[in-house]
C-alpha cells in the first residue's frame, strides 16, 4: 500500500490529450514523466465533459469577481448556468476518486485557480477571475491540496503541493489500517509527522499536539475529523527558512550529549549557510540524517520531516 501511486485530479490538456479550444494540447512533461512515476493522474476537463466540441470557439469570463459569467469571446453566448450545473455534479462525482489533490490549468475560464483574465464591461481584462469548475472543486475540497501548472514551476510552491499529497496520503493509509485502534493510529501517525507539522505550522503543532492528548476521550469521528481539518490546514501554511532552521535546531537537540564540538560545529555552519541561502535544505538535512543513523536515534528516524517524499524528486536541492 505504501508503494500504490496517489490519486491525483488534472486538467485533460497537461497530459497532452487535445481538448483545448483550439484543438491543441498543453503537456506537462514534467507532471506526465517526473511526477507521473508517483501518481496517478485523473484527468477532467471542464469544456468537452460539458459537451463542448473541439475545437471550438474561446470562451472567456466576464462581470466582476463575485458574479462572474462564462461566455463565448466572439457570439457573447453565456453558458454560465450549463457550466455552474455540470460542475456541482461532477465535483460529487470526483468524492468516489479518493483524490489527494488537482493540479488545474493556468489561465483557464473553466479551470484556472486564481488570476484568470476576468473581463469588464469595457472589455479590459483583469487578472481577478477564478475558473468556474476550479472554484468549483475549491469549494467543495475546501482544503484539499490544489495547485496550478504555472506555479509547480517554482519550487517552493511545488514541494510544499507535492509534500502535501504525500502527508494526506500517509493520514489516509494510517485511517485504513487494522491495527492498532483508531485512536492509536492517530497517536502513532501523529508522532511520525510532528516534525513535518511544526516546519509548516507551530501553531497547528501545538493544537494537534493538545487534540491527540484527548484522544481517548473522543469519539472515533470527532477525534478523525478534528485532526485531518487542524492537518490540512497546517499543510496550507508555507514552510520557510526560519521554520525549517527552528525544525532542524530542535533536531540537533537530541544529539547534544553524543555529539563531538566538531560535529556541532560542522552542524551550526551549515544551518548558518542555509538560513542565508548559500545552500539548500538538502545540505543540512542530509548531515542531520547522518547523524541519525550514526548514533541510531529511533525516534527521529521515524519523522517523515527528513524525507517527506521521494528523494529523487530532488524537491529540497533549490537554493
Amino acid at each position: 500500500m505504501e508503494n500504490e501511486k496517489i490519486r491525483i485530479g488534472i486538467s485533460s490538456c497537461l497530459l497532452g490529450e487535445k481538448v483545448r479550444f483550439d484543438g491543441q494540447h498543453k503537456l506537462d512533461r514534467y507532471i506526465v514523466n517526473t511526477l507521473g512515476d508517483y501518481l496517478e493522474l485523473v484527468p477532467v476537463c471542464p469544456e468537452v465533459e460539458l459537451g463542448l466540441p473541439t475545437p471550438r470557439p474561446a470562451l472567456r469570463l466576464v462581470g466582476d469577481p463575485d458574479r462572474q459569467r462564462l461566455v463565448f469571446s466572439k457570439g457573447g453566448e453565456d453558458i454560465t448556468e450549463a457550466m455552474q450545473a455540470w460542475a456541482a455534479k461532477r465535483v460529487r462525482e470526483l468524492e468516489k476518486e479518493d483524490l489527494c489533490g488537482f493540479i488545474f490549468k493556468k489561465g483557464s475560464p473553466s479551470s484556472g485557480m486564481q488570476r484568470v483574465k476576468l473581463y469588464d464591461r469595457n472589455g479590459i481584462p483583469q487578472g481577478k477571475g477564478v475558473g468556474l469548475f476550479a472554484r468549483a472543486f475549491m469549494e467543495h475540497f475546501p482544503l484539499l491540496p490544489v495547485e496550478e501548472d504555472g506555479r509547480l514551476h517554482d519550487p517552493q510552491l511545488r514541494e510544499n503541493f507535492i509534500e502535501s499529497i504525500f502527508t494526506l496520503r500517509r493520514w489516509r493509509q494510517a485511517l485504513a489500517a487494522v491495527q492498532p485502534s483508531l485512536s492509536g493510529r492517530v497517536v502513532q501517525f501523529h508522532s511520525r509527522n510532528k516534525l513535518l507539522i511544526m516546519a509548516h505550522s507551530p501553531e497547528h503543532y501545538r493544537q494537534l499536539g493538545k487534540l491527540v492528548a484527548r484522544a481517548g476521550n473522543l469519539s472515533a469521528d470527532e477525534l478523525t475529523q478534528n485532526y485531518q481539518q487542524l492537518l490540512l490546514e497546517a499543510l496550507q501554511r508555507k514552510t520557510s527558512l526560519a521554520k525549517n532552521v527552528n525544525v532542524m535546531q530542535h533536531i540537533l537537540g537530541y544529539f547534544k550529549r553524543q555529539l563531538s564540538g566538531d560535529e556541532k560545529q560542522e552542524a551550526r555552519q551549515l544551518l548558518d549557510r542555509y538560513r542565508s541561502g548559500q545552500v539548500p535544505l538538502i545540505v543540512p538535512l542530509t548531515l542531520l540524517n547522518h547523524y541519525v543513523r550514526k548514533y541510531r536515534q529511533d525516534y527521529l528516524q521515524q519523522q517523515t520531516y527528513l524525507e517527506p517524499h521521494p528523494l529523487e524528486l530532488k524537491l529540497r536541492n533549490h537554493v
